[in-house]
C-alpha cells in the first residue's frame, strides 16, 4: 500500500468517484466548454476583456491532475468552445466547411496545450508553468502549419484591458502570459481560501503562490504604464484614410473591381473638395486600403487614369492597394506609393499571404470537402522586403491586413524606421461579422507594443486612427464610404518590446519546456521507485 505525497504548493490530487452519476460525469466537460466560451466572450467587439480571468480559472480547474487522454478531450472541448464562435466569420461567404475545419484545427492546438497544462498542474507553483505552456502553444500555433495562424492569441483580446501596458514591455507573448497567469492564479487563490475554510490553516508557500500569481501580473502592468507614451517625439503628420466601400458584400465583389476603384477615387476627390472648402485640413499623405484597385494599374490604362486623377486632386502622396497581375508567375498583393506629379513609385508586396485565401495549399485534397477551393484560380506569391515608405518626410511602416496578426511583420517595420504604422485592409469578404473588430483590436495592441500611431484604412469598415496608447480617436461605420483626417503623433524611440524582439517569447518557451521536462523526470523517477507502478498522482475522472 502506497501513499500519495503532495507539497503545499501543488494542487491536491482528485480521486475518481466510483459509481458517479452521469450528471456528475458531465460537469467537467460542460465546464471545459464554458471556459472556452468565456475566452471567446472576452474578445472584441464586446468590452468584456476581464472574462478571460474566470475563463482560465475554470479551465485550470477542469485540467487539474487530469491524465493526458482526459486532458486532450477536455482541452478539445474548451478549444471548440473558444474557436468555433471566434472564427465564425471565416465561413461568412464560403459556407460552414472551411469555418469548421479551421476551428477544429485550432481547437486541436488548444487541446495539445491543455495536455501540457494538465501535466504541469501537479508541480509546485503550477500557475507559472501552466501559463508558460499556454504561451508555448500560442507560439507554435502562430508558426505552423502554412506559416501559422495567430488569430485567437489571448493578447489580442486585451486591447481595452488593464494588462495592455505589458505589450510595451514584452510584446504579445508577455501580455498573453500575464493574463493567463492571473487567471490560473485566481483558481489557486480560490483553492487556498476553501482550504482555509475547511482546515483553518493554509501553508505559507501556498499563500505566497496564490497571492503572487494574481498580484504580480497586475502590478507589472501598473509598473509598465510609463512605457505607454503618445507624445509627438518627431512632430505630427496629417493623415487621411479613405474608405470607399464596396458595391455589395461577399467574394463576388471582386467581379466589380472597377466599381471599388471608382468608389475610392470618388471619396478621395470629395475629400479634395472638402479641403478646398476649408472643411478638412490638407493631408500630408493619403492611405487607401488593401484591394482598393483590383485592376492592375500597370497593365490597365483606365485604372491608372482614375488613380492619377484622384491623387492629383488631393495633391498629396497616396498609397494605393492594388492586385498586380504579371503575364507569368504569381499575383502580387501590392501597396503602391503614388505621387501626384510623378505617378507610381515604390512598392511593397504583402509578405504573409493568407493560406486558403490568397493561395491554396493541398488543393486537390481540399476540393474533396469544398468546391469553393477553385475560387482561388491564380495564386498570390509573397514579397520579401519590409514595407517602409517615406511620405512627405514621414517614414510609414506598412503591414497589410492579415499581417497585423504576426509579431515579426509589425516589428520589422518599426525597426526599419517606421514612425507610424499603417494597416491597409480589406474585410468586405467577411460581411458584418466580428472579424473587422478582432483585427482592429490587434492594431490597438500593436500601437502600444511599439509606441506608434496606427492608421487602419479598410475598404468597407471599420477604418480607424489609433494613438500610440491604443486609444481609437476616429473610426468609420461598416459599409459606408468615409474619409478620416487626423493629425497623428510621430515617434522614433523603441519600446523594450521592440528592442527585445522574440526574446521574451523565447524565455517563456524555455520556462514551459523546463516545466514539462520536470514532469517527465518526476514520472520516470516515480516509476523506477515503484517498479513501473501506477502514476505518481492518482488521476481524476
Amino acid at each position: 500500500m502506497s501513499a500519495t505525497i503532495t507539497t503545499a504548493d501543488e494542487p491536491p490530487p482528485v480521486r475518481a468517484a466510483r459509481g458517479a452519476s452521469p450528471r456528475t460525469r458531465l460537469v467537467r466537460p460542460a465546464a471545459a466548454v464554458l471556459s472556452g466560451v468565456l475566452l471567446y466572450l472576452s474578445f472584441p467587439p464586446r468590452p468584456l476583456w476581464w472574462l478571460v480571468l474566470p475563463g482560465f480559472a475554470l479551465l485550470g480547474w477542469v485540467l487539474s491532475a487530469r491524465r493526458m487522454r482526459a486532458a486532450l478531450g477536455l482541452g478539445l472541448l474548451a478549444g471548440l468552445g473558444f474557436m468555433l464562435p471566434l472564427l465564425h466569420w471565416t465561413g461568412e461567404d464560403v459556407g460552414p466547411v472551411p469555418w469548421l475545419a479551421l476551428a477544429l484545427a485550432e481547437a486541436l492546438f488548444v487541446a495539445v496545450g491543455c495536455m501540457g497544462v494538465a501535466a504541469v498542474s501537479r508541480l509546485p507553483y503550477w500557475p507559472v508553468w501552466a501559463a508558460a505552456v499556454w504561451t508555448l502553444d500560442e507560439a507554435v500555433r502562430a508558426r505552423v502549419p502554412f506559416g501559422g495562424f495567430p488569430w485567437g492569441k489571448i493578447a489580442f483580446g486585451q486591447a481595452d484591458g488593464v494588462f495592455l501596458p505589458l505589450a510595451a514591455l514584452g510584446g504579445t507573448p508577455l501580455l498573453s502570459f500575464a493574463v493567463v497567469l492571473c487567471g490560473f492564479g485566481l483558481l489557486e487563490a480560490v483553492r487556498q481560501i476553501r482550504r482555509h475554510q475547511v482546515t483553518g490553516t493554509v501553508p505559507r508557500a501556498a499563500v505566497v503562490t496564490a497571492a503572487a500569481t494574481v498580484a504580480v501580473p497586475a502590478l507589472a502592468a501598473l509598473a509598465a504604464l510609463p512605457l505607454v507614451d503618445d507624445s509627438a517625439e518627431d512632430g505630427t503628420a496629417t493623415v487621411a484614410a479613405i474608405q470607399g466601400n464596396v458595391p455589395r458584400l461577399g467574394l463576388d465583389f471582386n467581379a466589380q473591381r472597377r466599381a471599388v476603384l471608382d468608389n475610392h477615387a470618388a471619396r478621395t476627390e470629395q475629400l479634395a473638395r472638402d479641403v478646398e472648402a476649408g472643411k478638412e485640413p490638407q493631408p500630408d499623405f493619403v492611405l487607401w486600403p488593401e484591394n482598393s484597385s483590383d485592376l492592375d494599374p500597370y497593365r490597365n490604362a483606365d485604372a491608372r487614369d482614375v488613380i492619377d486623377r484622384a491623387v492629383r486632386a488631393i495633391g498629396a502622396p497616396t498609397v494605393v492597394g492594388a492586385v498586380i497581375t504579371p503575364e507569368t508567375g504569381t499575383l502580387r498583393n501590392t501597396l503602391i506609393q503614388w505621387d501626384p506629379v510623378s505617378g507610381p513609385g515604390d512598392t511593397y508586396d504583402k509578405r504573409h499571404i493568407q493560406p486558403f485565401g490568397e493561395y491554396m495549399p493541398m488543393r486537390s485534397f481540399v476540393r474533396i470537402f469544398s468546391k469553393d477551393v477553385d475560387r482561388v484560380q491564380r495564386e498570390f506569391g509573397p514579397g520579401e522586403k519590409v514595407g517602409v515608405f517615406e511620405l512627405a518626410g514621414t517614414k510609414v511602416g506598412f503591414v497589410t491586413c492579415y499581417e497585423a496578426a504576426f509579431d515579426d511583420a509589425v516589428r520589422d517595420t518599426v525597426k526599419h524606421g517606421g514612425q507610424l504604422i499603417a494597416v491597409p485592409s480589406n474585410n468586405a469578404t467577411f460581411g458584418r461579422s466580428e472579424m473587422t473588430y478582432q483585427q482592429l483590436a490587434m492594431s490597438q495592441v500593436r500601437a502600444v507594443e511599439h509606441g506608434r500611431s496606427v492608421v487602419v484604412p479598410v475598404t468597407s469598415g471599420v477604418s480607424a486612427v489609433i494613438r500610440p496608447d491604443g486609444t481609437i480617436v476616429e473610426k468609420t461605420g461598416m459599409f459606408t464610404p468615409g474619409a478620416l483626417v487626423d493629425e497623428v503623433p510621430l515617434r522614433s524611440s523603441l519600446t523594450p518590446a521592440t528592442r527585445l524582439g522574440p526574446l521574451p517569447e523565447g524565455l517563456l518557451v524555455l520556462v514551459a519546456v523546463a516545466g514539462l521536462g520536470w514532469v517527465a523526470v518526476r514520472r520516470v523517477r516515480a516509476r523506477e521507485g515503484r517498479g513501473a507502478g501506477p502514476e505518481e498522482t492518482p488521476a481524476a475522472t
